[in-house]
């Protein structure tokens, strides 16, 4: 019978575990979980979708006539369970920055307060998740119905989580809305930052290594396609040699921009409205309104219909 050195891994964890601690000046005292719990939200989540499109996402044996009543049994279970997510996020946020005086009482009131908010948000979100189901069917000629766009295309699904993660983001749960968003990431191949600001009408086509920074703002009716990355161009350090964080570096795109597969648009720059950016482009420089940029040796290939280089 095969047999391992349980006791001695054990305690050598313990000791690693014990290390991190004292090195990132955590508590030592016993207690409970500290951070919010990925499974947990991950269920939250699932429950959400099926609140919003319950007969699409919902359980397979729904019938119209029970709608509401599945939708207020869920969303009820759902907000119970996120509440206590939140809870164990604003704790966390008391402790890693030390913030005098806030009470068991502070964090209950705030949490209740935020998952309130969030619940009251849902409709507002089914819109615009709507629009962002018609812009997929109407952008995409392959796409038969919106029921298909909705149960089928990757980009549906990360910006289901986008819009759920960017409420949470919104309301000062910078945590939780980062778990929504990798779990759509992990499934999806997609990278939209929870930060991110993105109207009405968005639509991801193919979607596979999609990557929309933190403070990327983005208008309404925007398309783009697989391998788009919307980053940072440098990222600038304090006196000390610490990334400064939370500054706008990421760019601007106005309404009706279309950006093609593998464009790199890096820095905060502005793609004007209904700018076209063509594919591979490498991009650090503002394009006007009404912008045509494509790499010089596409002009007489792909992009022979208008787009110039610049």
């Amino acid at each position: 019978m095969a047999t391992f050195d349980i006791p001695n891994i054990v305690q050598s964890l313990h000791e690693a575990r014990l290390s991190w601690r004292q090195a990132q000046r955590r508590a030592s005292e016993p207690g409970g979980r500290e951070f919010p719990s990925r499974d947990a939200l991950s269920e939250v989540i699932e429950s959400l979708k099926g609140v919003l499109f319950p007969m699409r996402l919902g359980p397979p044996d729904l019938r119209q006539e029970s709608e509401d009543f599945h939708v207020a049994h869920a969303l009820d279970a759902a907000l119970h369970s996120l509440l206590k997510q939140v809870r164990l996020e604003l704790k966390y946020n008391a402790a890693l920055t030390s913030v005098a005086g806030a009470t068991e009482r502070d964090i209950e009131h705030g949490a209740l307060a935020a998952t309130r908010t969030f619940a009251a948000a849902l409709p507002a979100i089914r819109t615009l998740l709507d629009s962002d189901v018609l812009a997929a069917y109407q952008g995409d000629p392959a796409a038969r119905s919106v029921d298909e766009v909705l149960l089928c295309y990757p980009g549906v699904l990360a910006m289901i989580h986008y819009r759920l993660g960017h409420q949470l983001y919104v309301l000062g749960l910078p945590l939780l809305a980062r778990i929504v968003a990798e779990l759509a990431h992990g499934a999806t191949g997609i990278d939209i930052h929870p930060g991110a600001t993105i109207g009405a009408g968005f639509f991801i086509d193919h979607g596979t290594g999609v990557v929309i920074g933190e403070t990327a703002v983005i208008g309404e009716r925007v398309r783009v396609y697989q391998a788009v990355t919307l980053g940072a161009k440098r990222f600038p350090t304090d006196a000390e040699g610490n990334l400064q964080k939370g500054l706008p570096r990421h760019p601007v795109v106005e309404d009706d921009v279309v950006i093609y597969a593998g464009a790199t648009i890096l820095g905060r720059i502005t793609l004007g409205k209904g700018a076209v950016i063509g594919g591979n482009v490498w991009l650090t420089h503002d394009v006007p309104p009404g912008g045509r940029i494509a790499q010089a040796e596409s002009r007489e290939g792909a992009f022979a219909n208008g787009i110039a280089s610049t």
